[in-house]
């Protein structure tokens, strides 16, 4: 009887329901397309021979950049939190996943009573025992938990795709670091055997001046250059040694290990193989974390949009309970219950049509963060290539300048030590060399940190689709 009155009970219910889910609001979301240009409007990099971006590091030729990297991504703590963040997406994608199925929950009890007193008021001890389960089931009829779980599902694959993102980040700014130490080694390198050559300049100027060859300025000229150059030389050292504790916090604090690597590694700037940009911007930016992420986001949001629409309508659940019982003074008992229950939304003071406007915004807010990252990334990429081109056509010209410079130099020393040069047109003339000689080794600094910048624009080799699991365990022991 009570199955034959509930059959009847269900189509009223979800009748009323339907009549009621009219009043839900219908939502317009828009477009989330961005234009954008079919090709790269600055010069695309060439010649030399070109290595796969997935492999990219190893064609440095440097095993203790390969090492720093790797120590990065066992070790950096921001890394870390990125694959926590993994963790705490997954099991809010299992919670709601949860709430699509039914929800069962057992109790047990035991209670042993009785009075003590007078005869009259005495009540014999009595022992009674008790278990039941409650069973319910929100019925997912008009999809707001199934939108709920698409959203956790999207917002899963936007945490990998951040993870992935930090590993890509992570090992750029490693090898950027060592780049920039590689090159400072090399300034105080010239720095120190200026000073040298400097201070041989003092001792000289001192005889020459002893002996009426040479005026006081000359000798004081010498002094102040000396000085100058001891100023910079110190100050650059300690560039080198922030360098090296910059690397160490990436690397994960131990700065003895990272002396031990640097001094192991080439006294070089080194330079990769180049890589071919040969994909149309839109390509290009589909293999960047970031977008990924971004992307993933919009999803999350429209789904969320689903949800608080979903929620603007009635909801049914079927519940049932029975408990079993047992007492030493009444004996068994076993009372049950099962039946339906319909929930209507039928005021709540526009808390419902709130959330639902709260998500629209957020879903446009998430629309508005991918066209700006994707404006970015474009903007990052055109610049990069900019840099890399740039570079590329000034190497030439700058090593012609330090060559001549330097041969300048040494013709001039020549007669000065000759006695047909002044100390002044001399000191002029080590001025230029050396500063055409560190623009040489910033140049090729910078071509380096610029395919690196590339590198990372195009985004590191990560592709969607593949790669993207993230790994349980050892976490960063898969370097691309």
């Amino acid at each position: 009887m009570a199955a034959l009155k509930f059959t009847h009970i269900l189509p009223v219910i979800v009748a009323v329901s339907l009549m009621v889910s009219g009043c839900s609001m219908k939502t317009d979301l828009g477009q989330s397309d961005l234009a954008i240009a079919a090709r790269w409007h600055e010069t695309l990099p060439h010649g030399g021979q070109s290595a796969n971006m997935l492999s990219w590091w190893q064609s440095f030729g440097d095993s203790s950049l390969l090492q720093l990297i790797e120590l990065a991504q066992n070790e950096n703590p921001d890394l870390a939190s990125a694959a926590a963040d993994i963790e705490k997406a997954r099991a809010t994608l299992a919670s709601s996943r949860a709430a699509l199925l039914p929800s069962l929950d057992g109790s047990g009890a035991v209670d042993v009573s009785g009075t003590e007193g007078d005869r009259a008021n005495r009540v014999t001890e009595s022992t009674t025992t008790s278990g039941g389960l409650d069973a319910s089931w929100e019925l997912d009829l008009f999809g707001k938990n199934r939108s709920k779980r698409q959203a956790a599902r999207e917002r899963l694959g936007k945490q990998v795709a951040n993870w992935h993102d930090a590993r890509v980040s992570l090992a750029a700014e490693v090898a950027d670091d060592y780049v920039q130490y590689r090159a400072c080694r090399q300034l105080v390198g010239i720095y120190q055997q200026e000073l040298v050559s400097q201070r041989e300049t003092i001792n000289a100027t001192a005889k020459a001046v002893g002996s009426g060859f040479s005026s006081s300025s000359d000798l004081a000229l010498a002094k102040a250059s000396a000085a100058s150059s001891a100023s910079t030389l110190t100050e650059q050292k300690a560039e080198c040694k922030i360098l090296v504790k910059t690397i160490a916090q990436l690397t994960g604090g131990d700065e003895t290990r990272v002396i031990r690597l640097l001094d192991k590694g080439r006294s070089s700037i080194p330079h990769p193989k180049t890589f071919n940009v040969n994909r149309v911007p839109a390509d290009a930016l589909r293999q960047r974390p970031d977008i990924q992420s971004l992307e993933r986001e919009v999803a999350a949001s429209m789904a969320e949009v689903g949800a608080a629409n979903a929620d603007l309508y009635p909801s049914l659940t079927l519940g049932g309970s029975i408990t079993l019982s047992t007492s030493t003074l009444i004996g068994q008992s076993a009372p049950w219950s099962f039946g339906p229950a319909l929930s209507l939304p039928l005021f709540d003071g526009g808390t419902r049509r709130a959330a639902v406007k709260s998500s629209i915004a957020d879903y446009h807010s998430a629309v508005a963060s991918y066209k700006s990252g994707v404006l970015s990334a474009v903007r990052e990429v055109e610049t990069a290539l900019v840099h890399v081109n740039s570079t590329s056509l000034r190497m030439s010209d700058v090593k012609d300048a330090a060559e001549n410079y330097r041969s300048h130099f040494t013709a001039i020393d020549t007669n000065w030590k000759a006695g047909n040069a002044s100390l002044l047109d001399r000191e002029d003339a080590r001025r230029s060399a050396l500063s055409a000689e560190v623009t040489l080794i910033e140049i090729r600094r910078d071509a380096t940190r610029y395919w690196i910048s590339l590198y990372k624009a195009l985004g590191g080799g990560w592709q969607s689709g593949k790669d993207s699991a993230f790994p349980e365990k050892n976490i960063g022991s898969r370097q691309k």
